[in-house]
């Protein structure tokens, strides 16, 4: 199973810390379903741990975005749409240009190295086809946008990551990427970020995004999603 970062301070090691990242992977994933119902009990069963972490992370994922109070009687995975999916990726833009223009301003070496390393492990794992793939393609992504010096900024970029790929996830094998080179934009994103060329950086960034959203939002607009 991927796991994803989490946005929110919870003690490490904490049943309350366990629950909370295995269910936020289980939803970005697309384990649980967009609109499905989450019952306590249920998920007790299938996490093995008590009620109350189940409690405490659900309420926790409704800060995320990923999980909705249904009349305060329960809990239900977020539902998609294309609508979601539009502001979701509009912010993401906006909020990832800002950081990305940032971290590039407060260029250090060891930022630099950071970032070349991430994307080295990154085309790796895709390499050998790595269930570790989809983690290290955030960590790449964050990377770029580390040296922000903007621990907010960083927070909301996070969530907004973890927003966008659930579409992707529940697009799975209808997301075909044969029409374009996405290792070479990740390079190219790189390759403009280390040589402090914000405005490329910042455009080839936003393109990348741009190409799979238009993608994902013709599936939503299919009915292919939700």
């Amino acid at each position: 199973m991927n796991t994803f970062e989490s946005s929110l301070d919870i003690p490490e090691g904490s049943a309350t810390n366990r629950a909370y990242r295995r269910l936020r992977a289980m939803i970005v994933a697309g384990d649980l379903k967009p609109g499905e119902k989450l019952k306590i009990d249920g998920l007790r069963k299938r996490l093995d741990t008590g009620a109350s972490p189940i409690r405490e992370a659900l309420s926790l994922l409704t800060s995320d975005h990923l999980v909705e109070r249904i009349d305060q009687r329960g809990f239900r995975t977020a539902e998609v749409s294309a609508g979601n999916f539009s502001e979701i990726l509009k912010l993401r833009c906006v909020l990832e240009d800002l950081a990305l223009r940032n971290s590039i301003e407060n260029y250090s070496e060891d930022w630099e190295e950071q970032a070349v390393l991430a994307h080295h492990r990154m085309q790796r794992a895709q390499d050998e086809r790595k269930d570790t793939f989809e983690n290290l393609h955030k960590a790449f992504h964050m990377a770029l946008l580390a040296n922000a010096d903007s621990p907010i900024l960083l927070k909301f970029c996070s969530q907004l990551y973890d927003l966008n790929i659930r579409y992707r996830f529940l697009a799975g094998r209808a997301l075909d990427y044969q029409q374009r080179d996405v290792r070479e934009e990740h390079a190219g994103i790189l390759a403009a970020a280390i040589a402090r060329d914000a405005d490329t950086a910042s455009e080839r960034l936003i393109s990348h995004y741009k190409l799979t959203g238009a993608f994902l939002a013709g599936l939503l607009g299919s009915g292919t999603l939700g």
